[in-house]
């Protein structure tokens, strides 16, 4: 079980720090920071660049703590929160696979990141190794409000702007 826990962390882990970074930095062919915000903004989000930042990191040192095995469940939590607004704002309505843009990505990546959340990193990361082991159900569950209510922070603050209204006159 904890070689399949690395595994499965390592490998998930990884992809989300690209993930992240792509939005972060523009490596891996992303948009960075500031095309990542321009495409935020265009979906309503407000402020967009603080959104921007925050999804970034929330992948990037999402993935990285899952990867580690460092602070369980901070990086799971991180991750679940983006792909949840991901899941809702970017996919949600285009069938279920990602060929036509749909959640399977996003679940996926919410389906390991809960998984590793509630097993546990297992014995080969960081959190066994230096004995880091936060307070369980409270943080859980404490975590996991804070988390759902960032979700709805981030759709709270969205704003969808009216239709332009045509400036040229009826033929």
């Amino acid at each position: 079980m904890d070689v399949a826990l690395l595994v499965l962390r390592v490998v998930v882990g990884l992809l989300l720090i690209g993930h992240g970074t792509q939005k972060l930095f523009g490596w891996f062919g992303g948009p960075g920071r500031e095309g990542f915000a321009g495409g935020l903004r265009k979906m309503g989000f407000r402020p967009a660049g603080a959104w921007s930042l925050g999804a970034g990191l929330a992948e990037a040192g999402g993935g990285l703590l899952l990867a580690l095995g460092l602070l369980n469940p901070l990086g799971s939590l991180g991750i679940i929160a983006s792909m949840l607004v991901a899941t809702f704002t970017v996919h949600w309505g285009k069938g279920l696979f990602v060929t036509t843009g749909g959640p399977e990505l996003t679940i996926t990546n919410i389906s390991v990141a809960t998984a590793v959340a509630i097993a546990g990193p297992g014995r080969f990361a960081l959190d066994s190794w230096f004995g880091i082991s936060l307070p369980e159900p409270a943080t859980g569950l404490v975590l996991a409000v804070l988390t759902l209510l960032g979700v709805g922070a981030a759709f709270a603050t969205r704003r969808r702007e009216p239709a332009e209204v045509s400036r040229t006159s009826p033929a």
